[in-house]
């Protein structure tokens, strides 16, 4: 991954000197593990949080942080060694991205601190009544079933590396079962709410962006500016970058955090095609529509030159404080559309990738150029956040039926 793209914080907690600190972030709770080989269970996919906006940790699935180091004395041995062996295999020779890796780490946190909880601190005492136990208290707890899946096939692949490597005696998770996930086909916005949150939703959500300047940002015309017409020129530049975020994740169906990942290079306003780095390292191209480049035209040339500082770099979207944007603000983004009527409470960014899906189908695209459009590695993952409408299954049989 070239440095300074725009993965936030991407090797943040996740040294590989044997240390590790798990930490909870926006873009980490919704990854699957069935998805990237682990086999057994369902993990979602992208999900309805696929990129972070709810996932797990909406229905109560959260690991909680804990603290690793390679040197932390002799409780918990084992562990300390085998998480930053299996943590090295998934970043080098499996080309997980750091985000999945921290989620994956953030699980096996919850499982050592869940060991110790029963008195069994050691790796070399996990079994499968000790796997089993874990499971049942998130289910208790009230977990998801795609999380309570994902978690099973996590203990399935981190034991059976460990019995590899030597850390255990034997696979002890190979008879783990885990909870079947339930595919849920989420509420998709519709095209008429869909074109009302691009015509009202920047004015509404970048005014409200701005309740003060910053220092840094006010300090750059030398206080010749009154602050208060420079308010109104960074609410105003906000006001053009949410159009561009708004554009972009219904237009052109991009995650969240790749949005927040692009860099102006990305940007190819001849061909109108967006550069995305996505998931599992994997580039792909993306088209944008006029729409979107009008709106990126303006927030290049009178938005983000408005807020930017000499940290921006080459960032394309930029925070009030004229750093990268972060994910957690284009969620913000949609709360305030909500709160002024213009959405249904409830949306997230992924929920406008979904939508952007739901409406190529219901336009005639196939499966398959959709799977490109959203970079999915698999067709199954576009089948699941894509589903015919009832309107187009009677359009499609009447069509099609010789007894329709």
């Amino acid at each position: 991954m070239a440095a300074g793209r725009g993965h936030i914080g991407p090797w943040r907690g996740l040294g590989l000197d044997g240390g590790f600190v798990a930490r909870d972030g926006p873009a980490m709770a919704a990854r699957g593990v069935d998805g990237h080989g682990f086999g057994g269970g369902s993990s979602g996919g992208d999900g309805s949080g696929g990129d972070g906006s709810g996932g797990d940790r909406a229905n109560g699935g959260a690991a909680p942080a804990a603290s690793w180091s390679a040197g932390a004395g002799t409780a918990g041995e084992g562990w300390a060694e085998a998480v930053a062996t299996f943590r090295r295999h998934l970043l080098t020779e499996r080309n997980r991205s750091p985000e999945t890796v921290r989620a994956y780490c953030a699980d096996l946190a919850s499982l050592r601190a869940h060991a110790a909880r029963a008195g069994t601190p050691d790796l070399a005492d996990l079994d499968l009544t000790m796997l089993r136990g874990w499971l049942a208290g998130m289910r208790a707890g009230g977990a998801a079933p795609a999380t309570l899946a994902r978690r099973a096939s996590l203990a399935r692949g981190f034991t059976a590396f460990a019995a590899r490597r030597g850390f255990l005696a034997g696979d002890v998770a190979a008879r783990l079962v885990g909870t079947r996930a339930i595919r849920q086909v989420p509420q998709v916005l519709s095209a008429d709410a869909a074109r009302l949150l691009l015509e009202r939703g920047p004015a509404l959500a970048g005014g409200a962006t701005a309740t003060r300047v910053p220092a840094g940002v006010a300090g750059r015309t030398g206080g010749a500016e009154p602050r208060r017409e420079r308010g109104r020129a960074v609410r105003q530049a906000l006001g053009l970058r949410d159009a561009v975020v708004l554009e972009l994740l219904y237009g052109s169906g991009v995650r969240v955090s790749e949005l927040c990942g692009m860099d102006l290079g990305d940007v190819d306003d001849e061909r109108r095609l967006l550069r995305v780095h996505g998931k599992g390292d994997r580039d792909r191209n993306v088209p944008f529509g006029v729409p979107a480049a009008g709106a990126l035209r303006a927030w290049r040339d009178a938005g983000r030159p408005v807020v930017a500082t000499s940290r921006s770099g080459s960032a394309l979207m930029l925070g009030q404080r004229g750093g990268r944007l972060d994910p957690r603000e284009v969620r913000r983004i949609l709360e305030r559309c909500a709160a002024a009527g213009v959405v249904a409470p409830g949306l997230t960014p992924h929920g406008l990738r979904h939508a952007a899906a739901t409406h190529m189908l219901e336009g005639g695209a196939d499966l398959r150029s959709i799977q490109e459009f959203l970079g999915h590695a698999s067709l199954a993952t576009t089948q699941i956040y894509t589903h015919v409408t009832p309107e187009r299954l009677r359009a499609a049989f009447e069509q099609a039926h010789p007894r329709a």
